[in-house]
């Protein structure tokens, strides 16, 4: 994780709305906005595509704001990404404004790791809330399951924390559970006589049991050719 901030070069948004949005977008921009705070009102704005991916690669949570127009540079976090519909582009950004050292919660990923021994993992929780400095701000925090068995749980009081980050919530709140996995079913070939067994073909007598005598007025079977006498 990134202990530095870094600055990002804002354009207050004067058009608010779609078709302006979306037009942002294809010069390579992304909308967003700062939260309003005690101090601060709500600044619609965007910012350059490239460079704030980059700083995401270099794992950046803090970041100083420089907003054209305002003499203060603005500490925020970001609060909340909006991905289009593939999951592939950042279409919104919500910024929220933070102290550098003053602690603010946050919401990290959770990153399970490892296979458990039986069944499969259903995970219930995928993102927890953890209260730290910003700079401190985790990119997710590990969930070793490799050792679960058929039945194990993990609750929130296993995770382990970094130093300097507190997990928020209830201690006993399950975040994963290790279930059976599901059988496919097979439906099973109805027998005989049974409601669903498929019927003789249209125009065709089905043959008696072994055994068993013609039903009354069911046609004789005919008699085979009789063979000629020698002589």
């Amino acid at each position: 994780m990134s202990k530095k901030s870094e600055v990002l070069k804002a354009e207050l948004r004067k058009q608010p709305g779609t078709r302006h949005s979306r037009r942002l977008r294809a010069e390579g921009r992304i909308p967003g906005c700062l939260n309003q705070d005690d101090k601060h009102a709500r600044l619609d704005i965007h910012i350059e595509e490239h460079n704030f991916l980059g700083t995401r690669r270099r794992h950046t949570h803090l970041y100083e704001i420089e907003v054209a127009g305002e003499k203060e540079l603005q500490m925020a976090v970001v609060r909340e990404l909006q991905w289009d519909t593939f999951g592939e582009k950042i279409i919104h950004i919500d910024f929220k404004r933070v102290q550098r050292n003053v602690k603010t919660e946050s919401e990290v990923e959770l990153e399970f790791v490892g296979t458990p021994k039986g069944g499969i993992l259903n995970h219930l929780v995928t993102h927890v809330t953890v209260n730290c400095i910003p700079s401190l701000i985790p990119d997710s925090i590990e969930v070793q399951v490799g050792k679960l068995e058929l039945g194990n749980s993990v609750y929130l009081r296993d995770l382990k924390m970094p130093e300097g980050v507190e997990i928020v919530g209830e201690p006993d709140e399950k975040i994963a559970v290790v279930v059976l996995a599901a059988r496919p079913e097979v439906e099973a070939a109805p027998a005989e006589g049974e409601e669903g067994a498929a019927a003789p073909a249209a125009g065709t007598v089905a043959a008696p049991a072994a055994g068993a005598k013609p039903a009354a007025g069911a046609p004789a079977k005919p008699a085979a050719p009789a063979k000629p006498a020698k002589g």
